[in-house]
């Protein structure tokens, strides 16, 4: 621990934050825009998409199960009911995740991830053989229909197709193929249910098993998550990234997940070596990972008035994506480093605190403020 804080939590969101946009990014510099999301591209390109597709999506998830297993435990330390309010903020969540998607971003992670929250929110507390059972029961039930879309694509009985064309010079049409097109743009949501269920379980576990810990039990199982995400992981994902794009699914759904526990492993060995002043780009991550929610928002609205026609319309190859993704990563470290310098919290955090805190202001007659922490 470190100032009440977990010193390689915030790292490993911030990492996790601009790692799902090292993922996006190549849709919003693409000139095709989703139309181009699985078009076959050369090697160097195919190199670079491989770098962060699936992983840090994955990673994402799996923070997001060690921050509702963290409040379940503040509940239990206060002796509250729950899941009780954390109903609520899963109920905020899908709302931002709505609004997020229909005026932003066509692949909102927030919506299905409030989804899943509520399920494993009254799984956290149960026994460890139900929380085992569930993940089981849901990566096998990934794992099948992974297997069964694969095979569809080797045989040609099945087709990831190109995505819909949509016209980017103008942001209103943007949003109305948002809506006219959910059906297909929020189908990966619901595909990737089973496997939130499990990373989010995995990362309560982890979390009470002191994976995140300065201990020789979290060194023990920090070594074994490297060992499989880069010995095992890594591997496989670079077979199946140039193995075509009959093996998409597996790369992105079943090895990048992999390599995201060898992430998380590996980052969080690093973070507890650093005894020294945090350097610009630790200082920076980690005020992206206290902003999470703001930088994730913000990176798609920036990234969008960049690339989009409606906005400066900078599209172009494999070198403009990874300049593009190198600038909106340094502003966001830049403001997120500015803002934490000034307020507790960032700004999407900010108005969701006072969300999140409202009904509970209306049931308290005649107190002015809440007493103690969100849940």
């Amino acid at each position: 621990m470190k100032a009440g804080r977990i010193a390689a939590l915030d790292v490993l969101r911030g990492v996790a934050i601009l790692g799902t946009f090292g993922t996006n990014v190549w849709i919003f510099t693409s000139p095709a825009g989703v139309a181009a999301i699985f078009a076959p591209g050369s090697a160097v390109e195919t190199g670079l998409r491989m770098l962060s597709n699936g992983k840090f999506l994955s990673l994402l998830s799996i923070m997001f199960g060690i921050g509702l297993a963290l409040q379940h435990a503040s509940a239990q330390r206060r002796g509250a009911r729950w899941p009780g309010w954390y109903l609520w903020r899963s109920a905020l969540l899908f709302v931002e995740g709505t609004l997020h998607y229909v005026l932003v971003f066509e692949f909102d992670v927030l919506m299905f991830y409030a989804l899943v929250s509520v399920l494993v929110a009254f799984l956290v507390g149960r026994g460890a053989r139900v929380r085992r059972g569930w993940m089981i029961a849901a990566g096998t039930v990934h794992v099948l229909f992974v297997g069964f879309i694969t095979a569809g694509l080797l045989t040609g009985h099945a087709d990831l197709g190109t995505g819909k064309p949509v016209d980017t010079s103008s942001w209103p049409a943007q949003v109305l193929a948002r809506v006219e097109y959910a059906s297909t743009y929020r189908a990966e949501a619901v595909f990737v249910l089973p496997l939130s269920l499990v990373l989010f379980l995995a990362g309560a576990w982890l979390l009470r098993s002191g994976a995140l810990e300065n201990s020789a039990r979290g060194t023990a199982l920090r070594r074994r998550l490297m060992a499989w995400g880069f010995g095992v992981g890594v591997p496989l994902n670079v077979i199946t990234a140039y193995a075509g794009v009959e093996w998409a699914m597996v790369e992105r759904y079943v090895c990048a997940p992999i390599v995201a526990f060898g992430l998380l492993g590996g980052i969080t060995a690093l973070v507890l070596r650093m005894r020294d002043e945090a350097g610009p780009v630790r200082t920076g991550l980690t005020a992206i990972g206290r902003c999470a929610l703001s930088c994730y928002i913000l990176q798609n609205l920036v990234a969008s008035v960049l690339c989009y026609r409606w906005g400066l319309g900078l599209t172009g190859g494999p070198l403009w994506t990874v300049g593009c993704f190198l600038l909106v990563s340094a502003l966001m470290m830049a403001g997120a480093c500015w803002w934490i310098g000034r307020f507790p919290r960032g700004p999407v955090e900010t108005a969701w605190d006072w969300a999140y805190r409202l009904p509970r202001w209306s049931t308290r007659v005649g107190t002015a403020s809440p007493v103690g922490p969100a849940g």
